[in-house]
């Protein structure tokens, strides 16, 4: 514990780490407010596209954690800012929340149901059989497939649920393309993210729930990695892989001992 305590710069997760849906994990709040105490650099990068870093904020907030809407980075900006800078004043068609909206408008990039250049899939409650029918549809006529995440399913209050990828995988079957994605595990990410944070990797420490995206992410960059069991991955999870994380923990409160 000492050697994570230590650490600059702290990148974690949300989902799975600090929260499930709308309930608080045991030892979330102890630790936020830890950083805080000990003057640390932290942001939580989360590959949620779903919500805004004000909204984010603000669900913290109902949660009793206060903290600055500029410790949040999600795969929605990522993604906005991959686009604008491949492919700047380019189109979209969005199967996605708020978040990856207000992402999109903030560079300036448009709207377009009938002939956009690529289509953009992050996690929504409002997906539906029409919007992947149109989504098929765009991706056959020539629209390059983007997904906020890499992430199959995620945790919820009431469980495990679909995620970007499980969302995404229809269009892919029935085009036959293959989509580009931004979020946790892509470097692109992870190197915004270390910007973001003003530390070394060396430095820094990404605490996630995930093998496949967070813990990934850490060992791609050269950056100490912690597991926590707290969401989608339990004691056998990390067997499942080729490659392991320096801790596991049942969850972030551990850190303090």
């Amino acid at each position: 514990m000492e050697e994570i305590r230590n650490k600059k710069g702290f990148i974690c997760d949300m989902d799975g780490v600090i929260y499930h849906g709308d309930s608080l994990l045991p030892g979330a709040k102890e630790f936020v407010e830890w950083l805080k105490a000990e003057n640390k650099e932290f942001l939580f990068l989360t590959n949620n596209a779903s919500k805004t870093p004000r909204e984010l904020k603000q669900k913290l907030e109902r949660l009793d954690i206060y903290v600055d809407e500029k410790h949040f980075y999600t795969s929605a900006l990522a993604t906005a800012y991959f686009l604008k800078t491949q492919a700047p004043g380019c189109s979209v068609y969005v199967i996605g929340d708020a978040g990856l909206y207000n992402a999109l408008y903030n560079v300036d990039i448009t709207i377009n149901d009938v002939n956009p250049d690529y289509v953009v899939v992050g996690e929504t409650r409002s997906y539906n059989y029409d919007s992947l029918l149109r989504a098929v549809k765009l991706v056959n006529n020539g629209a390059r497939l983007i997904g906020t995440n890499y992430d199959m399913t995620g945790p919820s209050e009431d469980g495990i649920i679909p995620a970007t990828r499980a969302l995404i995988s229809p269009i892919e079957m029935a085009t036959g393309k293959h989509a580009y994605f931004v979020g946790k595990p892509n470097p692109l990410m992870m190197r915004t993210g270390l910007k973001l944070l003003g530390c070394k990797s060396e430095d820094t420490v990404i605490i996630g729930d995930r093998m496949d995206t967070d813990i990934i992410s850490g060992i791609e960059a050269e950056i100490d990695t912690v597991l926590v069991l707290s969401g989608v991955s339990n004691e056998n999870t990390p067997y499942e892989f080729a490659y392991r994380p320096k801790y596991i923990l049942q969850g972030v409160g551990d850190i303090l001992g």
